[in-house]
């Protein structure tokens, strides 16, 4: 994780210790249970401790970071049960934002989500499951957006923080692209045919079956 560019120092030197802190672990640059020692990661990012300290108490709070006592830091594990827990109450909020989405997407957005579901349906038709993965965390992003509902979209982006080594796993998974792309293509069809309780249900539907394929 080398360092980019000069800091310089306060409040500037920790949010970019927390940026930079938060996209590796959002990357899988650093693994759970991974421990976060101070004065490596200070000489690393060329700040202080205290900046390295503030930005982990931040990534705490935001569920990335865990302390152990007398142990100090590490990369927070999700267990499974916990993911589970996460993805049922981000099935609440995102068949709300699919909803909204339904009811006030502007056609270029709606033609944008239908650009998107073409080309995941590209990428499992040619066995790019890496691909298939990046678009369709671009599907669920441009759905929240495109809702209008800035408070879902703020505790999602909280909740899905802490699912990225599932997702990636599930992603990687032999069959899960082609199973989840017809729950995906219906969310886009339904959203698009601006069908809010239709879309709520697709997203529902969708978010259901990632938490059967996060138990197998």
């Amino acid at each position: 994780m080398p360092d980019q560019a000069r800091p310089g120092t306060g409040e500037q030197a920790k949010q970019h210790a927390l940026e930079r802190l938060r996209q590796a672990i959002l990357r899988g640059d650093m693994a759970p249970a991974q421990r976060l020692v101070e004065n490596e990661l200070a000489e690393q990012l060329g700040v202080t401790r205290a900046s390295v300290r503030g930005a982990l108490f931040e990534l705490e709070a935001e569920g990335l970071v865990e302390r152990i006592r007398n142990r100090g830091s590490r990369v927070r594990v999700v267990t499974v049960e916990e993911a589970v827990a996460i993805t049922e109450c981000r099935m609440v909020l995102e068949g709300l934002c699919a909803a909204k989405a339904a009811e006030s997407a502007t056609d270029d957005q709606l033609a944008e989500l239908t650009g998107l579901g073409e080309a995941m349906a590209k990428a499992v038709a040619d066995g790019e499951p890496v691909t298939y993965s990046e678009l369709n965390h671009q599907l669920h992003t441009r759905i929240r957006q495109f809702s209008g509902q800035r408070t879902a979209v703020e505790l999602l982006e909280k909740l899905n923080a802490q699912l990225v080594r599932h997702r990636f796993r599930l992603a990687l998974r032999p069959g899960r692209p082609q199973q989840s792309l017809g729950e995906h293509l219906a969310m886009v069809e339904t959203i698009t045919a601006r069908d809010p309780q239709a879309a709520e249900e697709a997203a529902r539907a969708h978010l259901t079956s990632v938490i059967a394929a996060l138990r197998e």
